[in-house]
């Protein structure tokens, strides 16, 4: 009796894994490599730069469904972004969270109890079917919000529909997780950019350029944040690329609302109070509580954009 009760617990403490089903296995293989705890430190510090107010009160009580399944690279900042949308949501009263890493809650069912989709680094989603694809599509096109952090950028290539919303497609990233970056605001005023303070500036992350059969581009996409070509460090670092790279846009779909950003490669971006703001302003727009002008930039009316101060 002893030893069939150590059993139990033994069960009890650790998840079985299925292994009938090998998607399922090889993430949970990946999570347990790649995902470590969190410091106490580190949880101090997310908590403390998370903004305490919104921008708009929410127009009724809001529900973000946070996904971080990856099927490609997984990056260690999922736990810290998690923490973070959930610090986002109890500290400023704007929305409650669920976090989830299986696609069964791509159902037109399931996604009725949410006002959005936060895509937390996914890579290479790979559906148990068309029909979950679907479901994110009518999801947006009927009024709902759709949020990217990051590699959310880096999915869809078996879907062009959920592609295609998103904006574009990773193409690697010339400007790596080891550098200090320059970003201009395309639209200094936009109110999602309100974080800045209508300045350029510095940040230290990995940045990505798009594949351009697949970018959506200014005449879809209301540009916020870009690299700051003007300054060598940045511009050096390609020969024959892009002059101008996007780092983070919204658009319409639909009645829907996308916000996407591709700052949050490294963890320390989960913990600098403006990138908080600056995705916190980006969650209300898609739940459709903070208005935004969503007019693509190259048929927009806007001011010239705030460059990058000289590098400190």
């Amino acid at each position: 009796m002893q030893k069939l009760l150590c059993f139990v617990l033994l069960l009890a403490a650790f998840p079985v894994t299925s292994f009938a089903d090998g998607k399922t296995d090889a993430w949970e293989q990946k999570k347990a490599k790649t995902f470590k705890p969190i410091t106490v430190e580190q949880q101090k510090a997310i908590a403390q730069a998370a903004p305490a107010k919104t921008a708009v009160e929410p127009k009724q009580p809001r529900r973000v469904l946070v996904f971080y399944r990856c099927e490609g690279f997984v990056h260690s900042s999922i736990p810290h972004c998690n923490l973070a949308i959930e610090q986002l949501g109890k500290k400023s009263g704007a929305f409650e969270v669920d976090l989830a890493d299986t696609y069964d809650v791509f159902t037109e069912e399931n996604l009725k109890k949410y006002d959005a989709i936060l895509l937390n680094n996914t890579t290479r989603l790979r559906f148990d079917s068309p029909a979950q694809a679907n479901a994110i599509m009518d999801f947006v096109a009927n009024g709902k919000g759709i949020v990217g952090i990051h590699a959310a950028s880096d999915n869809f290539d078996m879907y062009p529909q959920c592609r295609d919303l998103i904006g574009g497609i990773f193409a690697g990233h010339p400007w790596g997780a080891g550098g200090t970056w320059a970003f201009k605001l395309d639209d200094p005023d936009h109110v999602l950019n309100q974080a800045f303070e209508g300045n350029g500036f510095w940040h230290q992350d990995e940045i990505y350029q798009y594949n351009p059969e697949t970018y959506q581009g200014p005449k879809v996409l209301r540009l916020l944040v870009s690299l700051d070509m003007s300054k060598d460090e940045v511009s050096g670092r390609i020969n024959d690329g892009p002059r101008e790279v996007a780092v983070s846009w919204l658009r319409t779909a639909g009645e829907g609302r996308l916000f996407y950003t591709n700052f949050g490669h490294r963890e320390e971006t989960f913990a600098n109070p403006k990138m908080l703001k600056h995705m916190l302003d980006g969650i209300q727009y898609a739940l459709g509580d903070l208005p935004a002008d969503a007019t693509p930039t190259a048929t927009s009316s806007q001011k010239q954009p705030a460059l990058a101060p000289a590098k400190p």
